[in-house]
């Protein structure tokens, strides 16, 4: 059977496969440029409620596939059949690729249907966005999100798999999208943050950095490495081309290059860290979504980085916030 996914490595490469012609000289205007105040007022620019009737045909596609036999790695767009829906989620990927980077989309039945067939669900409506593909080399297709109980400061832990706060970030891919099966008692807030407006910010405080942010840091790879490689990859932040900045922003892996000998944070790199983690907090700037069951969250990793506040959970484990996870490649 061929997968209908991409590997780890091949989404990751088509991801950071972005095109620069050089630092912009002068602020981005465009619908990727925005202010969390502003889009707030209006949101139903960016976001999208299920009908019972889209909701029925997202599950008879479900039907069809169980019917078959058909395992999860081999749904496809045309086996994962939406004759009316297929049409409304081009809007959504148009909206997230060239307008705001984000769509939320309401009322999935999560509670009527079995966990598999969310997983199902979720699943197909990626095909219909894009090419789905592995989040690591273990080749896991749907990540959870949720607290395991481990220990935030380990700098070995995803801190996904934890309750802490998560600064902002970007994943590698090019739409990440996140499907909530059940929210935290208090907390847990989806915080995202545009990078254009944050690059456009920093021209303004910091013009003399703006080309910096275009120019290689390195990433620290947390110990995933193979014989003979350097514990870190250089990743230039932002590159820039046809009008349009793209932003791969990893504040903690950044940063933690500081744990391995004799590597340090240049000057002007930890002011271009501090500004974008300190200005993207600022309640100008950002959009938090609180999300329930049902609903599902796609972002441009282009153009919005995404954090997550710290959250207190339920006592029963039956009850506790878990999040489903997919990785796109918009093409």
């Amino acid at each position: 059977m061929t997968a209908s996914y991409r590997s780890f490595a091949q989404q990751s490469a088509h991801y950071m496969d972005r095109p620069h012609i050089g630092a912009p000289t002068k602020p981005i205007k465009n619908a990727a440029a925005w202010y969390g105040p502003d889009i707030e007022a209006d949101a139903s620019q960016w976001s999208y409620r299920l009908t019972t009737s889209e909701s029925t045909e997202i599950y008879d596609a479900i039907v069809r596939l169980r019917e078959a036999n058909t395992e999860l790695g081999a749904v496809t767009r045309e086996n994962f059949f939406l004759p009316t829906l297929a049409s409304q989620i081009k809007a959504w990927r148009q909206d997230i690729m060239e307008g705001f980077g984000l769509k939320l989309i309401r009322g999935l039945p999560v509670k009527e249907w079995s966990y598999d067939e969310v997983c199902y669900a979720f699943w197909g409506l990626g095909h219909h966005l894009g090419i789905p593909g592995a989040q690591n080399p273990d080749n896991e297709l749907l990540g959870h999100v949720k607290d395991y109980g481990e220990t935030a400061d380990n700098p070995f832990v995803r801190l996904y798999r934890t309750a802490s706060h998560i600064r902002y970030h970007c994943d590698a891919c090019d739409i990440v999208g996140l499907l909530c099966l059940q929210p935290a008692v208090s907390g847990g807030a989806s915080r995202v943050v545009s990078t254009v407006t944050l690059f456009n910010e920093l021209m303004s405080v910091h013009p003399d950095l703006a080309s910096r942010v275009c120019e290689p840091f390195r990433l620290d790879r947390r110990g995933e490495t193979k014989p003979g490689q350097l514990p870190y990859s250089m990743v230039s932040p932002a590159q820039f081309a046809n009008g349009k900045l793209q932003t791969f922003y990893h504040s903690d892996y950044f940063r933690s290059i500081e744990r391995h000998e004799n590597l340090v944070l240049t000057d002007a790199e930890k002011t271009i860290l501090d500004f974008y983690d300190e200005r993207g907090l600022s309640p100008e700037l950002y959009l938090d979504m609180q999300l329930e069951s049902g609903d599902i969250q796609f972002l441009s990793n282009h153009t919005i980085a995404h954090s997550r506040t710290a959250y207190t959970d339920h006592e029963d484990p039956e009850k506790q916030r878990h999040l489903l996870r997919l990785w796109l490649s918009a093409e």
